[in-house]
């Protein structure tokens, strides 16, 4: 595996100063926080949400003419999530091989913000595009902080639970982050391309709105962010 993309394992075994982790992680939950009231701002009148779903639904048709699209669903519904739990159990297996505990902690982390936004989406009341009245249902579109109207539809449709598959490669930025910026950059957008283009696809079948997505981004952002803390926090009162 020499010169494979994810050598280099023992330089990102290195502690970090407990500083240098408390520096980081504050930055990050700033940026966090920044994020979410933009989110929130945004989505305040449901405005931005609906203009996108609008590009995929067909007023004459009174449906998203790729709400069955067989090959949008192998692409980007079956394969792309089989790809990236391959890719959890590949980094599981060469962690134990290399004894590397932060590869094993960046798998980790993968399924549990994937869980942590499956976990939301089961009690949310925010129902899918289909679900909607502008779109051939019934219920109401509100915004994420907004009181639950009476017509909310069955909801557990908020956040994107598939688009976090692909949002969780953002793990492997902070696999990277001490040892190799440039690699750390790389996987950060690379996560971020891949849940946004997983979440379009469940967009273009009127499975999700937009804000699903980028809340599905935020909330996997705040776990890895929060378990690496704890993780190389830890790991500097060791040294």
């Amino acid at each position: 595996m020499h010169g494979s993309v994810l050598s280099g394992s023992r330089e990102a075994r290195l502690p970090i100063p407990g500083q240098r982790v408390i520096r980081r992680t504050a930055w990050h939950l700033a940026s966090a926080a920044a994020l979410a009231v933009l989110f929130l701002v945004l989505e305040y009148d449901t405005r931005l949400d609906d203009a996108v779903t609008r590009l995929f639904y067909s007023d004459a048709l009174q449906a998203f003419p790729l709400q069955n699209s067989a090959w949008l669903d192998w692409l980007n519904h079956r394969l792309a999530k089989y790809a990236i739990a391959a890719s959890v159990l590949w980094l599981l297996y060469s962690s134990l091989r290399r004894r590397d505990s932060r590869r094993a902690f960046a798998a980790g982390m993968m399924m549990l913000a994937t869980a942590a936004v499956s976990s939301l989406k089961a009690r949310s009341a925010h129902s899918c595009p289909w679900d909607m009245a502008a779109y051939g249902g019934s219920a109401e579109h509100f915004p994420t902080l907004a009181a639950t109207p009476l017509n909310a539809g069955p909801g557990h449709c908020f956040p994107g639970g598939h688009a976090s598959a692909g949002f969780a490669l953002m793990a492997l930025y902070f696999y990277w982050q001490p040892s190799h910026p440039g690699r750390a950059r790389m996987a950060l957008w690379g996560g971020l391309l891949a849940g946004m283009l997983m979440g379009l696809g469940q967009v273009a079948r009127g499975a999700h709105f937009l804000s699903h997505n980028l809340w599905s981004g935020w909330v996997v952002w705040l776990v890895c962010v929060l378990g690496f803390a704890l993780f190389d926090y830890r790991a500097a009162r060791r040294h």
